[in-house]
């Protein structure tokens, strides 16, 4: 998720770069799911987004009934960019939409209004896309109550898919800095909590499936490119900032959007990070990522496709889980509670 604002300037040589470096791989790839985004290719236009899926196209090429996804902002979204996206093959968009409350977008400085939201969505849905919006939660001054109205809101879209995610005070950024000088207070943990329980219940009751801790989808609606994550299956990346994995290695490209671009044109390795992990902590991670499922983890299906066992990665602090509440164990297949769920970012370390 790199970020770069108002420069727009360096548009042209940003699409020179992807150019060059989309010559990376040695043969076209066949493609189940494609994804545009960690970015806002929305910004591009319906022209703009018609040349990427061009420039795309000698290397990514999605199979039939591929998944194909597009993020946007609210405000991106016309009727001519809506049929770009459908003349370039593009079957799902995930919108940035944080919220159906005035108060709340204002909190998050987002440019959009509920209106803009609503205009949005009816213009995807009734070009038959699928949908994926995103709310936020424990957001600045955000009580339950605006939790639970925006839930009302949200089910009333009528989106395929619903991601819920809690904000994260991130180092460095105008929010925390804000809240280091006593500007903004962050929600409470019982009432973030709370919201979070709000949002599963709510959902649920919605004829949501609760299919991982942050995502909520209807029947057929899932992410297909998101399990592809959480499966560990290889996949390739482009752009600033863009993490591409074999397996065991993964390699994060320069996240700073002038270094990527200035290296890739003048030939340079445009890495930034290489994570290249061993068997044992390959099958950890991969673990972590299938208890992160609802489904879980299932021990004959983990075993076969990392080598390991689930004991022996984790039998101590199974035990603990279990015995605390956080996880539940049927013989086969290990689960995250709700509780657990609640808490699972706290548990991790002690399995990686």
């Amino acid at each position: 998720f790199t970020l770069v604002a108002g420069r727009d300037d360096l548009l042209a040589a940003y699409v020179s770069a992807l150019s060059r470096e989309l010559e990376r791989p040695q043969q076209p790839l066949e493609l189940d799911t494609l994804y545009l985004g960690g970015g806002t290719p929305s910004h591009l236009g319906p022209d703009g987004l018609r040349r990427l899926f061009g420039l795309l196209a000698p290397t990514c090429r999605p199979v039939a009934g591929a998944e194909v996804t597009v993020e946007a902002n609210p405000l991106d979204v016309t009727d001519r960019w809506v049929a770009a996206v459908k003349d370039c093959g593009t079957t799902r968009v995930s919108l940035g939409a944080q919220s159906l409350d005035a108060a709340t977008l204002a909190s998050l400085d987002r440019d959009h209004t509920p209106t803009d939201v609503r205009r949005a969505t009816d213009l995807l849905l009734a070009a038959g896309l699928t949908v994926s919006i995103d709310l936020m939660t424990a957001a600045p001054g955000q009580t339950l109550a605006a939790v639970a109205a925006d839930l009302e809101a949200f089910t009333a879209l009528g989106t395929q898919h619903v991601s819920v995610y809690c904000l994260t005070w991130e180092p460095g950024t105008a929010f925390a800095s804000q809240r280091r000088k006593g500007l903004l207070q962050a929600v409470p943990e019982e009432t973030e909590r709370a919201m979070f329980e709000l949002a599963i219940d709510h959902l649920e009751a919605a004829g949501y499936e609760h299919y991982e801790v942050s995502n909520f989808a209807r029947p057929g609606g899932r992410c297909r490119h998101n399990e592809a994550y959480w499966d560990c299956r290889p996949w390739e990346a482009f752009g600033p900032g863009a993490a591409r994995f074999d397996g065991r290695t993964r390699i994060t490209n320069h996240r700073s959007t002038t270094t990527w671009i200035s290296r890739v044109l003048a030939g340079v390795d445009a890495s930034g990070e290489i994570d290249e992990m061993t068997c044992e902590e390959a099958a950890r991670e991969r673990l972590v990522v299938g208890l992160r499922r609802r489904a879980g983890v299932s021990r004959q299906a983990f075993a076969a496709a990392s080598g390991f066992s689930v004991e022996e990665l984790a039998k101590d602090a199974l035990v603990r889980w279990q015995r605390a509440g956080l996880a539940a164990d049927d013989g086969d297949t290990v689960r995250l509670t709700r509780a657990g769920l609640l808490v699972s970012d706290s548990l991790w370390a002690e399995v990686l």
